[in-house]
C-alpha cells in the first residue's frame, strides 16, 4: 500500500509538473511571440518616424536655408589648393597665378559666385551694393524709370519689344512694362543700399537679397536694359559725328553688333540664357555704370593681360571693383 501511495503522489506531481510545464512553455511561447510581433511593429515604426524626421529636416532645410547667390568669404589659397590638385600645366599655372594675387596683390580671401549665365552681372551688382555705391552720374539726372518708354516715343526704338528676358525669349507688347518694375527695382534697391552707412548692415540685407532669385534676375535684366539704353545714346550721338568713346567704336565695327537692335538680338537677348557677358560687354557695363571693372584673368598669368580693366580709362575718378576669372565665361569676387 505504501509503495502503491509513494507511486500515486509520484504519478501526481509529474502530472502537475508536466501540466505546469505546458502552461509555463505555453506563456513563454505566448511572450515570446508577443514580444518579437512588439519588436517588428517598433521597427517598423522607427524605420518610418525615421524616413518622416528626414523629409522634414530636409523639408525645413530647402524651406529656411538661404540659397545664397555670392557665398561666404574662404581662404585664397585654401580654395585654390581644393580647386586645382594635381600636376597638370593648367593646374600649376592656376596655383601660381592664385599665390600672386595672395602674396603680391594682397587678396586674402575670396567669395564665390554661382555659376550661371548672369554671373558677371551679379558679380559686379553685388560689390556695387555691398560697397555702398552711389548712382552713376548720369542716373542722377535722368528718372531711369521712364527710359523704356523713352526708347519707345523720343526715338522710335519700337524693335525694343523682342527684348528677351533671359530664358523667357519673347514678351511682345509687355516689354515695357516688364522692363519698367525691373529698373523701378534696380532704382530703388540702389538708392536704398546707397543710403546705408554702416558696412555690416549692408552685407546682410546682401545676403538676403542675393538669396531671392526672382528678384536678382529682375535685376540684372534692368542691368542689360541700362546697357542697351546707353548703347542706343551713343550711337545715335555716333550718326551726328560726335566723338564717342573707344569701346563703342569698337562695338560697332562688329557686323553682328553694328547698331543697337543688332547688339540686342545678337548679343543681349542672349545674356542669361545661353551665355555670359563678352570682354567688349564688360566695357559697356563698367560705362554704363561709372564704375572702373578691374578682373584678374588667372588663365593670362605671366602676360600683360592678367590684369586688366573695363574701361580701360575711365573719364573721371570713377569707383573700382575687382572680379576674378579662371576662363573669362565665370566669375568669383576677390576681397582685399
Amino acid at each position: 500500500v505504501g509503495n502503491d501511495q509513494v507511486h500515486s503522489w509520484t504519478l501526481v506531481t509529474s502530472q502537475a509538473l508536466d501540466a505546469a510545464w505546458r502552461v509555463a512553455k505555453g506563456s513563454v511561447t505566448l511572450a515570446v511571440s508577443l514580444l518579437a510581433a512588439a519588436l517588428c511593429y517598433f521597427r517598423r515604426l522607427h524605420l518610418y518616424l525615421g524616413r518622416r524626421l528626414k523629409w522634414w529636416i530636409g523639408y525645413l532645410q530647402r524651406k529656411f536655408k538661404r540659397n545664397l547667390s555670392v557665398e561666404a568669404e574662404v581662404d585664397l589659397l585654401s580654395y585654390c589648393a581644393r580647386e586645382w590638385k594635381g600636376e597638370t600645366p593648367r593646374a600649376r599655372l592656376m596655383r601660381k597665378a592664385y599665390e600672386e594675387l595672395f602674396w603680391r596683390r594682397r587678396i586674402k580671401c575670396v567669395r564665390q559666385v554661382r555659376r550661371d549665365n548672369y554671373d558677371a552681372l551679379r558679380s559686379v551688382l553685388f560689390q556695387i551694393f555691398s560697397q555702398g555705391l552711389s548712382f552713376p552720374s548720369w542716373m542722377k539726372e535722368k528718372d531711369i524709370v521712364k527710359l523704356p518708354e523713352k526708347l519707345l516715343f523720343s526715338q522710335g526704338c519700337n524693335w525694343i519689344q523682342q527684348y528677351s528676358f533671359g530664358p523667357e525669349k519673347y514678351t511682345g507688347s509687355n516689354v515695357f512694362g516688364k522692363l519698367r518694375k525691373c529698373v523701378e527695382l534696380l532704382k530703388t534697391q540702389w538708392t536704398e543700399f546707397s543710403g546705408i552707412k554702416d558696412y555690416h548692415k549692408r552685407g546682410s540685407m546682401c545676403n538676403s537679397l542675393f538669396s531671392d532669385a526672382l528678384l536678382e534676375y529682375k535685376l540684372y535684366e534692368a542691368l542689360k536694359f541700362i546697357m542697351l539704353y546707353q548703347v542706343t545714346e551713343v550711337y545715335e550721338q555716333m550718326k551726328t559725328k560726335k566723338a564717342i568713346p573707344s569701346p563703342f567704336r569698337l562695338l560697332f565695327t562688329r557686323e553682328t553688333s553694328s547698331d543697337p537692335l543688332s547688339f540686342m538680338m545678337n548679343h543681349l537677348n542672349s545674356v542669361g540664357d545661353t551665355c555670359g557677358l563678352e570682354q567688349i560687354d564688360m566695357f559697356i557695363l563698367g560705362y554704363s555704370l561709372e564704375v572702373k571693372i578691374k578682373v584678374f584673368r588667372l588663365f593670362k598669368f605671366n602676360s600683360r593681360d592678367f590684369e586688366v580693366c573695363y574701361p580701360e580709362e575711365s573719364l573721371r575718378e570713377w569707383p573700382e571693383i575687382s572680379l576674378l576669372t579662371e576662363n573669362d565665361r565665370h566669375y568669383h569676387i576677390p576681397v582685399f
